[in-house]
């Protein structure tokens, strides 16, 4: 049975591992402030990128205890401390920390959260 692809479900399969972020970039309309238009790509060479993160790494993997516990099930084995940067935050990275993928088509940077410098959430502040 196979299952077809959508705009809706085509990121499900993917697992972004450890302390890594799947971000798209921002659309940009590729004008300067002055009216140039810049040919596509010449954004992209920047040192300070910003976009989306669509996906997000379960955190840093954290030293298992010596003595391990036979009973207990694998996945109560491995713990993760949590990433501060969440899905759907807007983040500005640094562009030397990131690897350009591309998959279904599109344009997609993985990035470590410690090359992230600042994001932006929504979230009312004054809950």
């Amino acid at each position: 049975m196979a299952i077809e692809i959508t705009a809706n479900n085509k990121l499900k399969k993917l697992i972004v591992v450890g302390d890594r972020l799947l971000i798209k970039l921002k659309k940009e309309d590729g004008k300067t402030a002055s009216g140039l238009y810049l040919p596509p790509g010449v954004k992209e060479k920047e040192q300070i990128q910003s976009g989306y993160v669509v996906k997000a790494g379960p955190g840093y993997m954290l030293p298992l205890p010596m003595e391990e516990e036979d009973w207990k099930p694998e996945e109560d084995k491995v713990k993760y401390m949590p990433l501060q940067v969440k899905e759907g935050d807007f983040a500005i990275f640094l562009q030397s920390g990131a690897f350009e993928v591309v998959y279904q088509k599109e344009k997609y940077f993985i990035v470590s959260q410690a090359s992230i410098l600042m994001i932006e959430r929504e979230e009312d502040l004054l809950d």
